[in-house]
């Protein structure tokens, strides 16, 4: 059957979007994969799936692959593009959109054509939440941890925004080994599910520069993701105050998080590049 899609992007994340409420569709990791591969499928950092929602209390289900075909928790940036795909596509005529991934339920609002704010819930700064191997975090504490990799102690900044991450400060993100220690981390054996992995510069107290090396991906342009724990790691460690310009290789997003125990609130663009058919 040919199967309809919509390539999208948020900041240079790339996706392909799979209506599955419409279409009598069952998206799997091996399908996934070939979607996502650059040479013989359409080509992207992730496939997202919108499903019809599995609790009358939400609007969708929302299903995330990585380009590997391992379905994962969140995507920030794909967030951000499945609210403007189901409002341009008519599956739904609201402006405030609730969809349930595999671990909470976020909410997602239509600001313009162009911005897109998303509700991430709130961070989860117990390395268990990750999970990480690392005693209990004490409360109130900075969840710093030293880590041991290829040899040398490096400290990264742990936190769940529904996936895992590992932040690490760096003088200058362009120079910063983004492709070797993301990867050796990512992989890291205190990380059982994986990682993913930002490094993050302090510009000023109202800036950030990041990379992000993403869990079965590698390094992309964007992770909105990885720009959420990015700002949650710099207010935590009192480094920049909320509001936060998070600027990544094709543009910036703005965080808005007043703290632990309080829900994150990510802001950005998203874009529609082009619609097609493939056969599957």
């Amino acid at each position: 059957m040919l199967m309809k899609f919509t390539k999208m992007h948020g900041l240079g994340n790339d996706f392909v979007v799979i209506d599955a409420v419409t279409q009598n569709v069952r998206i799997t990791g091996a399908m996934a994969r070939r979607l996502a591969d650059r040479k013989t499928g359409i080509g992207c950092d992730q496939v997202l799936v919108v499903e019809p929602p599995s609790d009358p209390e939400v609007d969708f289900n929302y299903r995330i692959f990585n380009c590997d075909g391992a379905e994962v928790e969140q995507c920030g940036n794909g967030a951000r593009c499945l609210a403007r795909f189901v409002h341009d596509r008519q599956l739904t005529g609201k402006k405030s959109i609730q969809v349930k991934t595999c671990n909470r339920v976020i909410t997602l609002n239509l600001i313009n054509k162009n911005q897109v704010a998303v509700d991430m819930g709130v961070p989860d700064l117990d390395p268990a939440a990750l999970p990480f191997e690392a005693d209990p975090r004490p409360e109130g504490a900075t969840p710093l941890y030293d880590i041991e990799v290829n040899g040398k102690d490096e400290q990264i900044f742990a936190v769940s925004m529904g996936n895992p991450h590992a932040v690490l400060n760096v003088a200058d993100v362009a120079t910063a080994p983004v492709a070797q220690l993301g990867a050796a981390l990512e992989s890291h054996p205190r990380f059982p599910k994986r990682v993913n992995v930002g490094f993050m510069q302090i510009v000023d107290r109202n800036e950030i520069r990041l990379r992000v090396f993403e869990r079965g991906v590698g390094e992309t342009d964007a992770c909105g993701t990885g720009a959420c724990a990015a700002a949650v790691a710099a207010i935590q460690q009192q480094v920049v105050d909320s509001p936060v310009t998070v600027q990544l290789t094709r543009g910036t997003l703005k965080i808005d998080w007043k703290g632990e125990g309080h829900p994150l609130i990510m802001t950005g663009p998203a874009a529609t590049v082009f619609h097609g058919r493939i056969r599957i």
